[in-house]
């Protein structure tokens, strides 16, 4: 029985701990596998209830933190090949920047047979200085080559690392698309719509539109909330926003809302973290993603999947993820005026809200199910450790 060693950065929202919670509760029996990671930061929502719902208990590794830091990613690397000695893993699979810098490295110090590592983002825009990112692609182009596979999440973050950053040749990536368990957004839905709304104080005809995320630069909520400016000051828009999440940014952004309800009357809501997302995204009827730089959104997988039509800036894998103006639109990053008319469209257009959430759900139901996840994972796996015994 072929035994695999997932580590992740961190449980905290997002498609990281969904990725390996699945990978570890749905791969074949023929399969162990022993999941690990660190905790949430400060600001950021834990997402340990997500592996518990699915009956896995994963390894707290506290040093492993998404920040550098000499002394505690030093412990960290000591526990995961004090956990690689024990365990004995065929397979070590890495999940995300800083469990990909440390576990790569502790799994080929250990020779490890297979070790893989998933990009579910990357840092190579839009986080940091010209200088600072050149160091995270000489680091990463370092640790491909001690990688015996690496996994994208879309045929665009393929193209990205291998075309546009060089970390690795094209042939050492693997597209696997992020899966999730996504009937619970479709089960009593119409149930869940009336209550959230009801909760909210939600007119029937009155159109809700969330953005949902770390309230983080990278998210870039202030172009979201200019784009709401822009609304209230040129149209009338029958309309409440909600802004979901938490982070380092919250207290500027609630200055902004502040300013935006008073001067406006406009009606900007925050929730902070919400725990029952599916039963959340039934009550709204646009979901919203402003970010500079993504992987593949999962807020907008998750809203397709609850029948609400979504708009986004063209980053990461977005356009893999979506049918442009079939379920979604995709705008150009920055351009404000475009954002602002196709959201205007969709808030004052319930006929194409209709359209375009009937079609959400078919396109999502089978392409991002944890089962074809599973599949395709357990498939690669097998090819790698056959390749190796030869």
């Amino acid at each position: 029985m072929p035994r695999v060693l997932r580590i992740i950065n961190r449980f905290n929202i997002g498609g990281p701990t969904y990725n390996a919670t699945f990978l570890t509760r749905f791969l074949h029996e023929d399969f162990e596998t022993l999941l690990i990671g660190g905790l949430p930061e400060e600001g950021e929502s834990d997402s340990l209830h997500i592996p518990a719902e699915y009956g896995i208990q994963p390894t707290i590794i506290e040093e492993l933190k998404r920040k550098p830091n000499l002394k505690s990613d030093r412990e960290a690397y000591k526990k995961i090949k004090e956990i690689i000695l024990e365990f004995k893993p065929d397979i070590v699979h890495t999940h995300a920047s800083k469990a990909g810098a440390i576990g790569r490295r502790a799994a080929y110090a250990c020779n490890v047979p297979v070790i893989i590592h998933t990009f579910h983002g990357h840092v190579f825009h839009s986080y940091f200085g010209q200088l600072k990112t050149k160091i995270f692609k000489y680091i990463e182009r370092k640790l491909a080559r001690k990688s015996t596979a690496i996994v994208a999440i879309s045929d665009i973050q393929k193209k990205e690392l291998s075309e546009i950053h060089h970390i690795c040749p094209a042939e050492k990536i693997h597209v696997i698309p992020l899966g999730f368990d996504l009937q619970k957004f479709q089960d009593n839905i119409n149930e869940k719509r009336k209550i959230t709304r009801h909760n909210y104080k939600l007119k029937e005809n009155e159109v809700a539109v969330a953005i949902i995320g770390r309230l983080t630069k990278i998210k870039n909520h202030a172009f979201f909330l200019e784009v709401v400016e822009n609304l209230v000051q040129k149209q009338q828009v029958n309309a409440t926003f909600f802004i979901v999440g938490d982070g380092e940014l919250k207290p500027e952004i609630e200055e902004k809302v502040s300013y935006l309800n008073t001067k406006y009357a406009s009606k900007i809501i925050f929730t902070s973290w919400i725990t029952d997302i599916a039963s959340f995204n039934a009550g709204m009827d646009i979901i919203c993603l402003t970010s500079d730089n993504e992987g593949t959104p999962v807020s907008l997988i998750e809203a397709q999947a609850s029948n609400v039509p979504v708009i986004t800036t063209d980053v990461g894998g977005v356009k893999d993820i979506l049918i442009e103006g079939k379920t979604g639109f995709v705008i150009k990053k920055g351009d404000l005026e475009d954002y602002v008319k196709k959201l205007g469209n969709l808030i004052n257009n319930k006929e194409l809200r209709v359209e375009m959430s009937l079609n959400g759900w078919n396109f999502v139901k089978e392409k991002f199910h944890y089962t074809r996840l599973a599949r395709d994972m357990e498939e690669l796996y097998r090819k790698l450790l056959e390749k190796n015994a030869k």
